[in-house]
């Protein structure tokens, strides 16, 4: 695999019903920063970009057409790990916006500290202090 300089090179990618109040979520309630917004003439999202840490996930609006949105029409929910440094601020501005917490913080037996919250949508987001392949 060919070296990215530090950038990810995977993506998770959600479509939501309402990809708006996924973006006001993810951004408000839950840290992201919004990056990019790409909107079509009916309002829909085409493509939004949000970042948190060096990562980022991709979302849309379901229901656009097109080989992607056809391939994830019967997609369930996804679950996606974020790693941040303060778990248990993070925990709380989800909870002071309302956020579904499903786990709230607690140590793991393999050294991280972790919680568990559910968005509008039924998507399973983990954030704790785990950070795969770092050396430390």
């Amino acid at each position: 695999m060919a070296g990215t300089g530090g950038v990810p090179t995977i993506f998770p990618t959600i479509l939501y019903d309402d990809a708006k109040a996924a973006i006001r979520v993810l951004t408000e309630a839950l840290g992201f920063t919004e990056e990019a917004v790409y909107e079509g003439d009916d309002g829909s999202v085409l493509h939004a970009e949000l970042s948190c840490g060096n990562g980022r996930v991709m979302l849309g609006s379901r229901g656009r057409g097109g080989v992607f949105a056809e391939a994830m029409a019967g997609g369930g929910p996804a679950g996606v790990y974020v790693v941040v440094d303060e778990v248990d601020a993070h925990h709380a501005r989800a909870v002071e916006h309302g956020v579904e917490i499903l786990m709230p913080p607690a140590d793991q037996d393999y050294g991280s500290r972790d919680y568990m919250a559910r968005d509008a949508e039924g998507n399973v987001w983990s954030f704790g202090t785990y950070a795969p392949g770092s050396s430390g």
